[in-house]
């Protein structure tokens, strides 16, 4: 089938082709069947990462290479035993990184199952929602403007139709469609009747049938000449790579200096060479991308979980520096749950109460009343969703469109019933810009025009009036009096649609000119119920929240109020026509502008300059969206924010997240989270490098010294992978505080490591380091002991009181024996298994041997005890008096 040149066969003939029906689609049966025939429609996708590959990689590096050139010397040297412990550090080095790696790889491509994008299709005579991956040649497929097109399809019937192509054919002007056959020789850009997978509906609206799916799509057939895949390397993960690298080499730099000073002074030439290596070993922070992988993966899934779904990984760090949050209205502060409440006809005020309608307190039926039918006539005809009167969250289509289905239904209409009376013959495509749709329709021998849209916009172009059962001219004070009804139901937070129809003979005549004004109606769409804290959770953290909607002023001044996000009934609206260009905006203007909380009836193009605004002004920028012509703001946005449920397919592509259930608090909750991993990254950087600082430092100052090393360089990396690695990884992936929304937001220009961070880090290795040398020299000088007692003694000291500077990691101004690290069960978990294994270090037979260890004695015990907690007691008196140094943007 795909082998037809399917451009050049009239559309009638493309459905018998495919044997499928037009109205009703393919069976359920039969769609099984093909996609078992076809397979799924979906593009090869890139080779994942087996788990072989992975462990192998944990031998590529620099780590690695040192440890080998450790292991090869200790050969030389007849050091049996000790070569095969460094063999033995090395195979365990890897077997950590790559069990980290390989969870933090599956967490991707889990996180990345989660997405997925769907299209409306009839099935067995219903239109259905369904994962665009089931689609098969032969479904017939429903398209509206801001909808992804899944597959390749040949058009049967186009309204106002134009497609962005450019994904596919490099032209940046939208392609204008239509369904008449074209020559067989015409270039893939010029098949006007055709759709290709990954082009995107811009306008209008459209029926097609699905000719190929897959790779025999045009661009599963571009995909199949060119494999790419996405190294997928954060900002942040950069930073942390620059980070480390900087360390390798200053690291490296120090060590020999310190082998050569211990040469210098007399110490064996081998051993001083073993402990260099060990030092560089210790020193370099090589598992921080590793870390930070698997913090932004378990986040990102974290986030998931609560309905955010993040797009692209770079965009977490962002999210916790937002300060700015500008977001839709409907659905979004709102329930999204449109349910028809009134109706404002020239005989009056119409109510729908417990599914009746009344007007003046007396019921109402609308097949006997002509004004109310005409009204719900027109809201129904003039309607693309698809109503489920047995289940209506199974209903497809806009909620307000749905709302309006439903509506009638509640007064007989039944979409289906009224089209098979009424058939549509033209559709004239909603218009983001003119804020209307009209449909034409068959009614004897003449054509029923239906048209719905934003009160201003029916108002505008609106002639004539029924008034008193008769056609009468809708002059300016009837105008106004209908513009003053329209105010009333919007300042009470209702959404407004006004309705207008007219009879013509012709069916290609514009559908706006001499139209009769039917009525008002009006839906209620009320705040989400959790909406109002979330706003105060945003004020608390410094995030300012912005309203931008499509809706009037009176209606958005309302609903901002009712949610919190003013406190003034009467708050400032800015209406589109006050929004000057930011091209030309003075700086007092911009100033002035700055400050609105609320813009109304704004454009999509106008969202990008108050982005811009903002973004001047050194703001980070959260915007939402969700129609197609929202993808330019949600792209130049610092976080653009697609809306899951009610967003265009693409506007979820162009933004960094989705909300899966468009609420809101969902948001605010993706913004908490980019706050906590961002701090549980830093954390971890700075827990790592101050344990590392601590085992230089107390070697070096024994080289200079010219005494006994107080740690031997098996020692060094078992401490490199024990008392490090694990208490940092849990740090990783900690919860967080739950108080992170109480502080203001970091600056996104703010170092994962800045100067007060340094000087914690610095200071906390002197600390420790002291410690450990005063242990060791008690040990040795005050209870005489034997070097491998003292030695022990300072390892077991360096040991816990790196165990213990865990605790240290906490806020300053947190409980010290309740905040987010006491409540870590991975913190504790890692200090079981922490101290488990030191205790097998010193009394296993066979690894105390390795390791050169043996039984302290209770006086060394308590010499431990008492070098190990003496940082962590300094750390929460400095905890206690100090500003803190890991809380992002404070000082």
């Amino acid at each position: 089938m795909a082998e037809e040149k399917l451009w050049t066969i009239e559309s009638g003939n493309v459905v018998e082709l495919f044997e499928t029906d037009l109205q009703n689609g393919l069976s359920a049966g039969e769609a099984e069947t093909r996609l078992r025939k076809y397979g799924p429609n979906t593009l090869r996708e890139v080779r994942k990462k087996g788990a072989l590959e992975i462990f192998f990689e944990q031998f590529k590096s620099l780590i690695v290479l040192l440890l080998a050139a450790a292991a090869l010397l200790s050969f030389g040297f007849e050091e049996i035993v000790e070569g095969i412990a460094i063999l033995a550090v090395i195979l365990i080095n890897a077997l950590i990184g790559y069990f980290i790696e390989i969870r933090a790889v599956r967490s991707m491509e889990a996180l990345r199952q989660l997405s997925s994008v769907d299209a409306v299709v009839r099935r067995d005579g219903k239109a259905e929602l369904i994962s665009a991956d089931r689609l098969v040649p032969g479904d017939v497929v429903v398209l509206e403007g801001g909808d992804v097109v899944t597959a390749d399809m040949r058009l049967c019937e186009a309204s106002r139709l134009q497609v962005d192509e450019s994904a596919l054919t490099g032209e940046s002007v939208p392609v204008n469609k239509i369904t008449e056959t074209v020559s067989a020789d015409a270039p893939l850009a010029e098949r006007i009747n055709m759709l290709y997978k990954g082009t995107a509906i811009t306008r209008g609206s459209a029926v097609a049938i699905v000719t190929a799916s897959g790779m025999e799509t045009e661009l599963g057939k571009i995909s199949s000449l060119v494999s790419e895949a996405e190294k997928g390397e954060t900002p942040l993960e950069k930073r942390l790579d620059d980070l480390g690298k900087k360390l390798v080499y200053v690291t490296i730099g120090l060590t020999v200096i310190i082998a050569i000073l211990g040469i210098l002074r007399g110490k064996e030439a081998f051993l001083m060479i073993k402990t260099a290596v060990a030092l560089a070993v210790a020193g370099i922070p090589e598992g921080l991308p590793i870390v930070a992988t698997i913090a932004l993966a378990r986040g990102m899934l974290r986030m998931a979980r609560r309905n955010a779904l993040i797009n692209r990984l770079a965009s977490v760090e962002t999210l916790g520096a937002t300060n700015i949050i500008c977001t839709d209205k409907t659905g979004t502060l709102t329930e999204n749950r449109m349910t028809v409440t009134e109706l404002w006809l020239p005989e009056g005020e119409v109510k729908l109460e417990s599914g009746r309608f009344n007007l003046d307190g007396s019921p109402l039926d609308p097949k006997k009343d002509e004004q109310l039918f005409e009204a719900i006539k027109i809201s129904v005809l003039c309607n693309n969703a698809a109503l489920d009167r047995d289940d209506p969250d199974k209903s497809v289509g806009d909620p307000l469109e749905v709302a309006l289905l439903a509506a009638g239904a509640k007064a007989g209409l039944i979409r289906d019933e009224l089209r098979d009376k009424f058939p549509e013959k033209r559709e004239e495509a909603f218009d983001s810009v003119e804020k209307r749709m009209a449909t034409f329709h068959e009614d004897g021998d003449g054509f029923y025009v239906a048209v719905k849209g934003a009160p201003e916009a029916i108002l505008d172009i609106s002639d004539k009036i029924i008034k008193d059962g008769s056609i009468a001219d809708f002059d300016s004070e009837e105008k106004d009096r209908w513009i003053k009804f329209n105010n009333d139901m919007a300042l009470q937070g209702l959404r407004v649609l006004a309705l207008a129809n007219k009879t013509t003979a012709d069916v290609a005549e514009d559908p706006y000119d001499n139209l009769i004004f039917t009525g008002m109606i009006a839906l209620m769409d009320p705040p989400r119920e959790d909406v109002r804290e979330s706003i105060e959770l945003c004020q608390e953290a410094g995030i300012r929240v912005i309203m931008v909607t499509g809706d009037q002023a009176p209606t958005a001044q309302t609903i901002a109020y009712q949610v919190g996000l003013t406190d003034q009934q009467d708050a400032r609206v800015m209406p589109t026509r006050e929004l000057v260009s930011y091209d030309t905006m003075t700086a007092e203007q911009k100033q002035d502008v700055s400050t609105v909380p609320i813009f109304a009836r704004v454009s999509p193009a106008q969202k990008l300059d108050i982005i811009a605004l903002h973004q001047e002004q050194g703001q980070i920028v959260a915007m939402t969206g969700d129609g197609v012509n929202d993808a330019p703001a949600l792209k130049k946005a610092d976080i653009g924010i697609a809306m899951g449920q009610r967003g265009t397919q693409v506007a979820r592509e162009a933004a960094d997240m989705v909300l899966k259930d468009d609420a809101f608090a969902t948001i605010v909750t993706a913004i908490e989270q980019g706050r906590v991993i961002f701090n549980n990254i830093r954390r971890f950087v700075v827990y790592l490098m101050s344990c590392n600082v601590s085992e230089i430092l107390a070697v070096a100052v024994a080289s200079l010294a010219n005494t006994p090393l107080p740690l031997l360089p098996l020692q060094i990396l078992f401490l490199n992978l024990v008392t490090d690695v694990f208490p940092a990884l849990a740090l990783g992936v900690g919860e967080g505080d739950p108080e992170i929304m109480k502080r203001p937001s970091r600056k996104s220009s703010e170092s994962i490591v800045e100067k007060a961070h340094w000087a914690f880090i610095g200071g906390f290795g002197v600390l420790i380091a002291l410690t450990v040398l005063v242990a060791f020299g008690i040990a040795m000088w005050t209870l005489e002991k034997e070097y491998p007692q003292a030695v022990t003694i300072s390892f077991l000291s360096l040991a816990f009181a790196q165990l213990f500077h865990v605790f240290n990691m906490r806020d300053s101004g947190t409980h010290p024996f309740y905040n987010s690290i006491t409540r870590n069960r991975w913190v504790w978990g890692a200090l079981v298994l922490c101290t488990g294994l030191l205790f097998m270090a010193v009394y296993l037979p066979g690894l105390s041997s390795v390791l050169k260890l043996t039984d302290p004695g209770m006086d060394g015990w308590l010499v431990v005890a008492v070098a190990s907690i003496f940082p962590y007691i300094a750390g929460q008196v400095f905890r206690s008096v100090t500003k803190p140094v890991d809380r992002a943007g404070q000082k």
